[in-house]
């Protein structure tokens, strides 16, 4: 897990982390982050580097200061996140670095898990999508306690269009939530699916118009609040049923940089093309 920093958590608005955005609203016991990632709306080391920073800080906290929401959003039109940086990849895979490779993928799965685990029991961890949320940034919105996504999102994992597969939680998320069979038939596919979608799939727990999602972010926290005690045990006991461990998820990404350093040339230009089509989209929304 991440040692990174000791940096305090200030209570002003607009206090940043590398590629990250806070906002508190101690009303609600809330904090936003607001990914930033660029030149695209990805998962940048600087973006997981500057999630792993403020999760730290969040986790040491007084108890009089306390956080126990907090919700993942993004400062981009049209795209929650797009997933990895795959200009690094290419990169990173063209130089055959492994250990490049390990590094960014750990901690993807790093803030994955700390997101999954609520920070150890101590959050809620919610997801408000508006957007596209591809790949890793799909992951990363499942990974969440609650996954909130307005009507016009789209969600899904292209990864085996250029011939490698969502390796940072995908399946272990997926196929404990709607099944192997289902899980495997999204990540085979490449498929986008509608938000309407998803949440007849049961992977989005709350579905509002476009407009509506921070609302229902506040309208979901009161609702809890009536019952945060059961509702946060039961999370608990669901997660000790069917355990998603820190292992299972670094034995699967060992297996996806394995297969990532397999990649060909053109393997990687159709890589290139769907980072330029992905960018374009974003541009123009």
């Amino acid at each position: 897990m991440s040692n990174i920093g000791n940096l305090q958590l200030k209570k002003d608005k607009g206090n940043r982390y590398a590629s990250l955005h806070i906002e508190r609203e101690d009303e609600y016991e809330l904090a936003w982050y607001y990914m930033e990632g660029a030149p695209r709306p990805c998962f940048t080391p600087d973006l997981l580097e500057g999630i792993l920073q403020w999760y730290d800080d969040v986790k040491k906290l007084p108890e009089n200061d306390s956080v126990r929401y907090i919700v993942a959003a993004s400062k981009t039109e049209g795209a929650f996140n797009l997933g990895g940086d795959l200009g690094l990849f290419m990169s990173l895979i063209q130089n055959q670095d492994k250990a490049g490779l390990m590094k960014y993928a750990t901690a993807c799965i790093d803030v994955l898990y700390h997101t999954y685990s609520s920070l150890g029991d101590r959050v809620t961890t919610i997801s408000l999508v508006q957007g596209d949320a591809l790949g890793g940034g799909f992951e990363g919105a499942l990974s969440s306690n609650v996954l909130i996504a307005e009507r016009s999102a789209k969600m899904g994992m292209p990864e085996i269009l250029f011939n490698l597969f969502p390796g940072m939680g995908a399946y272990s998320l997926l196929s404990r939530k709607v099944g192997e069979i289902q899980a495997e038939k999204m990540i085979m596919s490449g498929k986008l699916y509608s938000a309407e979608d998803m949440y007849e799939l049961g992977l989005v727990d709350v579905l509002v118009e476009d407009g509506q999602g921070q609302q229902a972010v506040y309208d979901y926290i009161k609702k809890e609040n009536r019952a945060s005690n059961g509702i946060r045990a039961f999370r608990k006991a669901k997660r000790h049923c069917n355990p998603i461990t820190y292992a299972e998820l670094n034995h699967i990404t060992s297996d996806w940089v394995d297969a990532a350093l397999n990649l060909t040339e053109k393997d990687l230009r159709m890589m290139e093309r769907l980072v330029k089509r992905q960018s374009a989209k974003v541009t123009q929304s």
